[in-house]
């Protein structure tokens, strides 16, 4: 079954355009832009190749076409300039717009050509920063509101996270060079969000120190094994959906007797979850962090 979202309301182009549903009704009725469906009740809907070209229309727009020149375009040139747009120079300014599109038609290849144009220009780190984690904020409110499907979001978090783990690589064929720390990131159980933590990974191994990733879902009695083979652990870990904030003090607990059994643990935490965290419980072993980086700048 093809569960991908194929229509979509005003309010669903407004979220993922920018541009404010009254506009979008004025560009509909006055420049013959979009032609919605209309339900029995007489509400607006677009598909999805009327979202595809509304977010063409507003690359084009936020790259100074006016909106009466834009609609004397031939429909099938607007995605050739959007391509234009997003090969010069100035692609940063785009970035998220075409990010989005690719995400909606799941284009592999105009991720990619949009990646690469902001390489051009920025190093790795600073397109994560600039572009990825504003992206990546902007998602979780399109999935909260049903703009866009789980497909759109796996799809495109996916291709993130391949960035990430091909950057990382790069810098893993150098030998650590700083002995003094020794990192050790994981997910809890039934944590899946791994994104922030590949890219704290990354942080931790272009600064020089070893790193052991875990990834996603793993229960505190495997940390343990890691007790075996080194002396002093700094953990790091993402708590975005789980530990629940009903259960997260109980886990960091939990956390401390499984783990700190010599008394010379660090554990570092951070994400949507650590609001939850009962301050005058939390052990000097345990530091909490309110971005990324926050926590990078502690290495």
């Amino acid at each position: 079954m093809n569960n991908v979202k194929k229509s979509f309301s005003i309010r669903d182009l407004e979220n993922l355009s920018g541009i404010k549903a009254h506009t979008i009704r004025i560009w509909e009725k006055r420049y013959d832009l979009l032609s919605p469906e209309r339900t029995s009740t007489n509400i607006r809907t677009y598909s999805l190749s009327s979202l595809q070209k509304l977010l063409n229309i507003t690359m084009l727009y936020s790259n100074g076409y006016k909106i009466s020149k834009i609609a004397r375009i031939p429909e099938k040139d607007i995605p050739v300039l959007v391509r234009e747009i997003v090969s010069k120079n100035s692609v940063e300014d785009h970035a998220l717009n075409a990010f989005k599109l690719s995400m909606i038609n799941f284009d592999q290849s105009l991720f990619f050509n949009t990646y690469n144009g902001l390489l051009s220009e920025f190093s790795f780190r600073d397109i994560f920063k600039q572009v990825f984690i504003p992206l990546l904020n902007e998602l979780g409110l399109l999935w909260q509101t049903d703009t866009i499907s789980p497909a759109h979001e796996h799809f495109i978090t996916s291709l993130i996270k391949q960035k990430i783990i091909i950057n990382t690589e790069k810098l893993q064929i150098l030998a650590p060079t700083k002995r003094d720390k020794t990192f050790v990131l994981f997910l809890p159980e039934n944590e899946i969000h791994e994104i922030g933590l590949l890219f704290i990974n990354y942080e931790i191994v272009l600064r020089g120190y070893k790193a052991i990733y875990l990834g996603q879902t793993v229960p505190i009695d495997s940390l343990q094994d890691l007790l075996k083979y080194y002396d002093d652990l700094n953990f790091v870990s993402y708590f975005t959906v789980e530990p629940s904030k009903d259960k997260i003090n109980k886990y960091l607990q939990q956390f401390g007797k499984g783990i700190n059994q010599k008394g010379n643990y660090k554990l570092w935490i951070l994400g949507h979850q650590v609001q939850h965290i009962t301050p005058e419980h939390l052990p000097k072993s345990i530091e909490v962090f309110n971005s990324i980086e926050q926590l990078v700048n502690g290495l």
